[in-house]
């Protein structure tokens, strides 16, 4: 079903990265090429203490972009109410200016599997994200965005090639697209095809956030190279410049720093922000 929610997305076309609570002196003191945060919903969906102090006086100088990782838009069953319940209640009083998902699903036979799963391309599960889309922007009142995936494998039974899957959903529901460059570069490593071609197929007019993030190397069982999505290094150079090849058919875009592990000093963060600054600038 079409949404009739408007198309919301006033993150500035700047760098931002994920808020990691080690880094909140800093940002207060010396942002640099920041100029907006993402935050996972899930970590922020209790009723005080610390953890929601910080993030409302963040909101004071930065832009905010909640980042579910929870909701298993993916999922054959229902999504669970009382977690869509604790999220729109973080999305009432934080006021982000953006929420996204990831197409992926992470719940099965009423258990929680900590981890964002793939899902076949097919017309029954474009029928139920599109479903369960509906619901969350029903809810929440807003356009969400859908994240693209980094992949391991290919599903026999896909009938839609993955950006024409997006570009359905979005057309069906109305929601926005999360861009993952990275994601595309692990996945055109792992499954053998042109991360510029996955480009230049994508609905680059749905986009309303890029992410980047660091990935690991390492090899399959038939010593062919195989890519980690770990958001634990540095953002790879190839990956950069699939970043200048995308934002040439986006135009300049929300670009945000993904490093989830193995966090480092804020320096080297703020200096992959500073980078995406600059190639933005370019664009």
């Amino acid at each position: 079903m079409q949404s009739e929610k408007p198309d919301f997305s006033p993150l500035p076309n700047t760098a931002g990265v994920g808020y990691k609570p080690q880094h909140f002196n800093d940002l207060i003191e010396h942002p640099g090429a920041v100029s907006w945060l993402e935050i996972h919903a899930e970590n922020y969906m209790g009723d005080g203490g610390r953890p929601l102090a910080q993030l409302r006086q963040l909101r004071q100088d930065f832009a905010i972009s909640v980042h579910g990782v929870g909701l298993s838009i993916g999922g054959e069953t229902p999504l669970d109410p009382a977690h869509l319940a604790r999220l729109k209640h973080l999305i009432g009083w934080l006021q982000p200016a953006i929420f996204s998902e990831h197409l992926a699903w992470s719940t099965h036979d009423g258990q929680f599997l900590n981890d964002l799963l793939p899902l076949p391309y097919t017309d029954t599960t474009l029928a139920h994200v599109c479903d369960h889309i509906d619901l969350v922007q029903e809810v929440l009142g807003q356009q969400m965005l859908l994240e693209n995936p980094s992949s391991y494998l290919n599903f026999a039974s896909s009938t839609w090639e993955e950006p024409a899957f997006l570009d359905e959903v979005a057309r069906r529901t109305g929601c926005g697209l999360l861009l993952d460059v990275n994601n595309v570069f692990v996945s055109a490593t792992n499954l053998g095809f042109s991360p510029e071609g996955y480009i230049d197929a994508y609905p680059t007019d749905k986009v309303r956030e890029i992410h980047l993030g660091g990935h690991e190397v390492d090899k399959d069982d038939h010593d062919a190279p195989l890519l980690i999505d770990n958001h634990a290094a540095l953002v790879a150079d190839p990956v950069w410049t699939l970043l200048d090849y995308t934002l040439a058919a986006t135009g300049p875009k929300p670009v945000l720093v993904e490093w989830d592990n193995d966090v480092p000093d804020w320096v080297v963060l703020e200096g992959e922000a500073a980078q995406a600054a600059l190639a933005l600038e370019g664009a």
